[in-house]
């Protein structure tokens, strides 16, 4: 493995995980929730009128803060080496994962650890191994 040492930006990585933990920390503390967003998404199908507000809001904060930041810096340049096909049936696996997984890396991976919650640390450790496989297979036994 080599890194691109010109490309390789740890402070603004340390200032986005801080910006991750402080988000969820602050919406368990203040909502009792949990920062999971499939569990976010999914809850607005079958959401009590008195969660869709936050719901929303987070969801709409997730989906301008990209725009925010492009008013201030340039967007990293996006390249994606996969067909149409590849995206929809890697979003469609994505999706029935988590909900077989009862959440996604958000909720279990930064949420679920910090808590301590042993489900959540199996359920990261099966992310990883099977992201870890796929990249394998596809970089290395299919080339």
């Amino acid at each position: 493995m080599t890194i691109d040492w010109l490309h390789f930006t740890p402070w603004t990585a340390l200032a986005g995980g801080l910006l991750i933990g402080l988000a969820a920390a602050l919406l368990v503390l203040f909502n009792g929730r949990i920062a999971g967003i499939s569990g976010i998404l999914g809850g607005l199908l079958r959401a009590a009128r008195s969660d869709v507000g936050w719901r929303l809001a987070f969801l709409a904060g997730l989906l301008t803060a990209p725009l925010l930041y492009a008013m201030m810096a340039a967007l990293p340049e996006v390249t994606v080496e996969a067909g149409s096909g590849t995206l929809v049936a890697a979003g469609l696996l994505v999706g029935v994962g988590t909900r077989y997984g009862s959440g996604c890396t958000s909720g279990h991976g930064v949420c679920g650890i910090s808590r301590g919650s042993p489900r959540s640390l199996a359920a990261t450790a099966a992310f990883m191994f099977a992201g870890f496989v796929t990249v394998f297979i596809v970089r290395h036994a299919l080339t």
